[in-house]
C-alpha cells in the first residue's frame, strides 16, 4: 500500500485566505496549562479514525515534556462548551511554526468547522512570538498531510492558501 505525503508551507500571513464563518457560534481557546491527559485525549479523540499512532504510547512524563517546550501550543475549537477539534503549534525551530496537529472531533466532522478552524490557527501560528518572549518571529508556517487523514484535508490547507512544497510516496 502506498502512503503519499504532502508538505505545505505559507511564507507569509497575508497569505491566509479565511474560511467563511461556520453556522455554529466556535469558540477557539488556548490551553495554558499543560495537560498530558487532555492532550492525549485530543489526540486520540481526532486521531483514532486517521491511524494517528505515534504519540499513542507516550509516557505521562513524555507528553509534559513536549507541551513544556516553549513554542509549543495547542489550540481548541469548542462549540457550546464541548471540544470539536483541536490544532497543535510547534514554534520551536527558529522563524519556523508547525502545525504538528490539526483535526476535528468525530461528531464535528462535515459541519462546517474545519476551515475557521484551521484559519484561526493559522492566524495564532503567525502571532506565537508574541506570546513567547525570545523566539524569532516566524518566517514561515508548515505542516503536512497524508493519504491515511481525512480525504478533505489537503483541500482545505490549500483553500486557506498554504502550497505544497513537497510530495512523498513510501
Amino acid at each position: 500500500m502506498t502512503l503519499t505525503t504532502w508538505y505545505f508551507e505559507m511564507r507569509d500571513p497575508g497569505g491566509l485566505a479565511p474560511a467563511k464563518a461556520p453556522a455554529e457560534e466556535v469558540a477557539v481557546v488556548r490551553a495554558e496549562l499543560p495537560s498530558p491527559e487532555f492532550s492525549r485525549f485530543l489526540y486520540a479523540a481526532v486521531g483514532g479514525r486517521w491511524n494517528w499512532t505515534d504519540r499513542l504510547p507516550w509516557s505521562e512524563e513524555r507528553w509534559r515534556g513536549h507541551l513544556e517546550r516553549p513554542g509549543v501550543e495547542t489550540w481548541v475549537g469548542y462549540v457550546r462548551g464541548t471540544p470539536a477539534g483541536f490544532a497543535e503549534l510547534d514554534g520551536t525551530v527558529p522563524g519556523e511554526v508547525e502545525l504538528a496537529y490539526f483535526g476535528l472531533l468525530p461528531d464535528f466532522i462535515g459541519r462546517g468547522l474545519g476551515g475557521h478552524l484551521l484559519t484561526e490557527a493559522v492566524r495564532r501560528a503567525w502571532t506565537l512570538a508574541d506570546r513567547w518572549p525570545g523566539l524569532d518571529e516566524p518566517r514561515r508556517v508548515w505542516g503536512h498531510t497524508c493519504t491515511d487523514d481525512s480525504p478533505v484535508a489537503l483541500g482545505n490547507y490549500e483553500r486557506r492558501g498554504f502550497r505544497v512544497y513537497r510530495t512523498e510516496e513510501t
